[in-house]
Parts: C-alpha cells; structure tokens; sequence
C-alpha cells in the first residue's frame, strides 16, 4: 500500500496556514477567526499533541545522524500513544471551521518552504499507525527527507534500510510501520511602529513569503512608485546638500534582476525607502506610495 499525503489532514501545515492567517489579518487592522481557531484546535487537544511532535523534530538541526535517528524514531513511536479516532476528528471540524471563513481552497495553495518535510513526517504518522502492509521505499525515502534536514551530513540510503528492517524484526505483525513561529502577543509590539504603507508591504511579504516571482514583481513595482516619487520630491529640495545626497540615495534603488533571488534584506529596504518618504513628506508636503 502507498500512503497518499494530504494538505488538509497535514498538522503542521494546518498550523502554519492558521499563523500566516493570524499575521496577515492582524497587519490588515481586522480581527483574524484563525485566533480562535487556533486556540480551539491546538490547546489541550490531540492535534496540539500531534503539532508538539512536528515542533520537536523541525527544531531538530545539525544532529549526527545517529542522534537524528534516535529522535525520528521516539517521535514515530509517540505518535501511536494518540487518539487517532480524536485526532481525525479535530481536523475534519478544524478545516470545516476554516471553510466558513476562509476560501479553502486558495488557502491551501500557498506556498510552504519545508512542505517536503512536512510531507514526509505526516506519511511516516500514517505508515506507524496503520495496520496495512505499506511500501518500504515510501518508508526509506521519507525517511532520507526528514534525517537530511535534521543532520548536517548526507545520508546513506542504505543505513536506513537496515534500520527499517531491524524494526521490522523487532516490531509486532500488526504494528506498522513526521513553524515563521509567530507569537501573536508580541506581534502588535514589535511592529507598533510601522506606517501603514510599510505594514502593506509586511503584509504582502507574509503572505507571498514562498512565492518567489510574485513578491520579485511586487518588489519592483514598489521600486518603480518609489523611485518616481523620490524624484518628484528631489525637485521641492531647496537645500542642495541634501538633494545631492537624496540623487545618490536614488541611484542605489534599483529593481531586483531575473537572475536574481528575494531575501529578507530587500524588505529592509523598502521598508527604510518608505520611512525615507515618510520623513520627506512631513518636511515637503505629502508622498504616498
């Protein structure tokens, strides 16, 4: 038997969907349902359990691949002390309660960088808990995913065979064979200072975090509006030390290449070109980008 993976059934995707939710509802001034949702599905229930098991193997980094595997093996093993009838109920109803108040379906077409990762761990939940007989190399080969990430060395294949069968060996006929963390509570306070037109930009970065040509596009466009208001305030700058200085500042706004990628330094500078709009507008009359 293959196990199929799905989005909907995926804990620690569920999980970040719900925190990118909350971060762009809160940076858009509304009140985010996925607050709610969150604490309803994820406190003292066995989806919060089962998410406990993904935080702690993705917080998992440069093992040796012999504590990488110690790990992957306790968290597996946990996952059979969870009440699966429970826990399939709390998502069925956790993704019924996001229908009402979410498009599901674009919803679930974001972008998730580790979504191989993720992938991996809820097949392996599905393979330990299932009394099918299922496919050894869907076993191997996320299992290979999930000690790479976890170790800093590559894995040999064929360590994780003789691992397999030795739990096969050891293992009943019957037993078969796993976030952009955002704390809500400090969100408001860290980004208490941004202008609207910045919490714009915060909020379009979160939310096409993993869509790399979609933010490039949006990046330069930003550029271009920034650029063309830049120069219309050079002209109203009597001073001309500080045109000089905002011409060369100009110069160093520049779009991003094809060639090249995205990265958080590049919210930087926007956000910094915004404040330096903002910090002309109050001295020269209003710019909005």
């Amino acid at each position: 038997m293959y196990i199929k993976h799905s989005k909907f059934k995926n804990t620690g995707i569920l999980f970040e969907l719900l925190v990118r939710k909350i971060t762009a509802d809160t940076l858009a001034g509304n009140e985010s349902p996925s607050v709610n949702i969150l604490k309803k599905y994820f406190v003292n229930t066995e989806l919060g359990k089962e998410y406990k098991l993904y935080e702690t193997l993705f917080k998992s980094k440069n093992l040796t691949e012999g504590k990488a595997n110690v790990i992957l093996s306790t968290i597996l093993e946990s996952s059979k002390k969870l009440n699966r009838k429970s826990l399939k109920r709390e998502k069925y109803n956790l993704v019924k309660e996001l229908r009402e108040h979410y498009n599901v379906e674009d919803l679930f077409k974001t972008n998730i960088s580790n979504y191989k990762s993720l992938a991996a761990l809820y097949t392996l939940f599905e393979v330990y808990n299932t009394s099918d007989i299922t496919n050894p190399n869907q076993i191997v080969d996320n299992k290979l995913v999930l000690l790479e990430q976890m170790s800093s060395n590559k894995i040999d294949k064929n360590n994780i065979k003789d691992t397999l069968l030795e739990e096969f060996k050891s293992e009943d006929k019957d037993v078969r064979l796993l976030t952009y963390r955002v704390i809500l509570e400090k969100f408001n306070d860290k980004y208490s200072h941004l202008s609207d037109t910045q919490k714009s930009i915060l909020r379009e970065f979160i939310e096409h975090i993993d869509s790399t040509s979609k933010l490039k596009e949006f990046y330069n466009l930003k550029i271009q509006e920034i650029k063309t208001k830049l120069s219309e305030e050079i002209k109203s700058v009597k001073d001309d030390a500080t045109k000089i200085k905002l011409v060369e500042i100009s110069k160093f706004i520049v779009e991003i290449g094809k060639n090249k990628k995205i990265n958080n330094d590049n919210l930087v500078d926007l956000l910094q070109y915004c404040n330096l709009l903002e910090e002309l507008k109050s001295t020269h009359g209003p710019v909005q980008v």
